[in-house]
């Protein structure tokens, strides 16, 4: 039995969200290699190596799932930018029958001034049981805008377990996109620290829960620099007997004085046994600071499923606009339209 992923301050029982606990989680003792990865557009101005920082993270999903990847990663990627102007980098992980068990460490630094976009891509056949824990660290120095697509588009038999931390200094921007379909267990902690002024952290994520797919979301923002600046939208859908755990947590610090930090969680319920349970939280130890959070779920409104199905539109077709409609909305963040458009077809492929 593994507990994991506890908020960083802790609610009721009752709610049954303050950690989650798993059982029958095979965690693989040992790690082979790893193989099937495949990294696009690096050049002189994202320099690659595998020698990343030593691993210390302030939050983090366990310390058992930490020290995995302290002591049997078998992927360590470094990216260094050094662009004033705008690069492309593409890491692609496919498993197949030979590399099943994936254990990463990937680091983004960004350097002064320097602008990069970041793709990440985890992807299964639907067949294969595989394993994936992995932790991404993010460095945005003074001036620096990252973008992070990170895409989970692993199967459902499959376990994926991963930990994110972003250190932003002043007027640095780092923007997350996140879409999160893969795994049976699907555990994402992310840990968002402010740290300059005028920072600023945008972090958009879908999710796609079906069959007894279990997905638990922990972020946490920490705004410590004047001026800084945090946004949390998620938006997601849940049908069969899949089941979600949404936790965000803005937390104002002494000298973050007139940040924002605002959060929003949406769930559309696609069928009578889906569980969606949600826990925003504000605390703050500041004054002159602006946050607002919100948290929603509700099933399709019969009268809009009842409008596109008299326009021909089978049940299913009315619900995957439905879902694209809402998803669209945060996949605008994402440029490349082909990317986008596979996104799509994803969504399309797993509302079957």
């Amino acid at each position: 039995m593994i507990k994991l992923n506890e908020t960083p301050v802790r609610t009721s029982r009752n709610f049954n969200i303050n950690n989650i606990t798993l059982e029958n989680v095979e965690i693989p003792e040992e790690v082979g290699d790893f193989k099937r990865v495949q990294i696009i557009g690096e050049n002189s101005k994202i320099k690659m190596d595998e020698e990343c920082s030593e691993i210390s993270l302030n939050y983090g999903l366990s310390d058992f799932f930490t020290n995995q990847v302290k002591q049997k990663a078998n992927q360590k990627i470094r990216c260094n930018v050094e662009s004033k102007t705008e690069k492309e980098l593409r890491i692609y992980f496919d498993f197949d029958e030979e590399n099943l068990q994936l254990v990463d460490d990937i680091e983004i630094i960004a350097n002064e001034d320097t602008k990069a976009t970041i793709m990440i891509k985890y992807e299964a056949d639907e067949k294969l049981a595989c394993f994936h824990n992995g932790i991404l660290r993010v460095v945005a120095k003074k001036g620096a805008k990252v973008n992070v697509i990170f895409m989970n588009l692993l199967n459902t038999n499959s376990n994926h377990f991963m930990a994110i931390e972003n250190e932003i200094e002043e007027k640095a921007k780092v923007n997350y996109c996140i879409v999160d379909f893969g795994g049976k267990n699907s555990i994402t902690n992310l840990d968002s620290n402010l740290v300059g002024d005028f920072s600023e952290n945008r972090i958009h994520t879908i999710y796609l829960g079906k069959e007894k797919q279990l997905l638990d979301l922990n972020y946490r923002g920490v705004l410590r620099g004047e001026k800084s600046n945090l946004e949390i939208e998620v938006q997601g859908a849940l049908k069969d007997n899949a089941k979600k755990h949404f936790k965000g947590t803005i937390d104002f610090k002494k000298g973050a004085k007139k940040a924002k930090g605002n959060e929003n969680e949406a769930c559309m319920l696609l069928s009578d046994t889906a569980k969606s349970l949600a826990l925003p939280m504000l605390l703050c130890s500041e004054e002159e600071v602006e946050g607002n959070h919100s948290s929603s779920a509700g099933k399709i409104g019969e009268k809009e499923l009842f409008y596109m199905m008299s326009r021909g539109f089978t049940f299913k077709e009315a619900q995957k606009l439905m879902v694209r409609a809402k998803f669209n909305k945060i996949l605008q963040n994402i440029k490349s339209e082909g990317l986008r458009n596979y996104i799509l077809k994803e969504i399309d492929e797993r509302l079957e």
